[in-house]
């Protein structure tokens, strides 16, 4: 569990962040912004040259910075480019708020990307319920960084605005979806499942956040 959560979050988001910060302090904003994009779509070609599965997080990723890079150069403009997360966290998490209305919550449409679960499984009350909880902790928590990232723009400069954002929207991410997985583990010894012959944990969802 833990190996495939950190493989997601390394491949869609901890990588492109590094290359876009690198390339960024070498080469300028657009360099960075190109490089960021090429190793999204770099990644999705090497995992379907290999015949490995594509997580539905690496392909948001790369639709999310295509749609960024094509409006800020279109705008010229590199602040268009940093604002973007802001909005696309918005209305991510209002998403996943609206999700809950639903018999079947954000997290748990997600959740096959981290680990297979049979119906069986996703239909116990206590995973519904920890499906629920889950969904309401990630829009909450799109909207909290939605907020930090909205203020660090427009009150710091561009170079302290990347640096300050990149750890501190990594640091989150990270840390939130290792909550999630003692959460979720929570619930699995809760259900019996652990050390048993089926799944031994349950899925985790990461955020939809692009770091670069």
């Amino acid at each position: 569990m833990v190996r495939r959560v950190s493989l997601s979050l390394l491949v869609a988001v901890v990588v492109p962040a590094a290359v876009f910060y690198g390339v960024f302090a070498l080469a300028g904003v657009w360099t960075a912004i190109a490089a960021a994009l090429a190793w999204s779509y770099g990644a999705i070609v090497w995992r379907a040259l290999t015949r490995r599965r594509t997580s539905g997080l690496l392909v948001l990723t790369a639709v999310l910075l295509t749609g960024r890079t094509a409006l800020s150069v279109i705008a010229d403009s590199t602040w268009l480019y940093f604002l973007q997360p802001v909005i696309s966290d918005g209305v991510v998490a209002l998403l996943f708020l609206l999700s809950l209305a639903s018999a079947r919550p954000m997290v748990a449409r997600l959740a096959g990307d981290f680990y297979p679960m049979d119906h069986e499984l996703a239909m116990r009350p206590r995973v519904r319920r920890l499906f629920r909880n889950l969904t309401a902790l990630w829009a909450a928590l799109g909207l909290a960084k939605a907020g930090m990232t909205l203020w660090l723009l427009q009150s710091q400069t561009l170079e302290t605005f990347i640096l300050v954002k990149s750890i501190s929207v990594l640091a989150i991410n990270v840390l939130a979806a290792f909550a999630t997985i003692g959460l979720a583990a929570l619930v699995a010894r809760k259900e019996g499942l652990m050390g048993s012959t089926r799944p031994a944990s349950l899925p985790v969802p990461v955020p939809v956040e692009v770091s670069a």
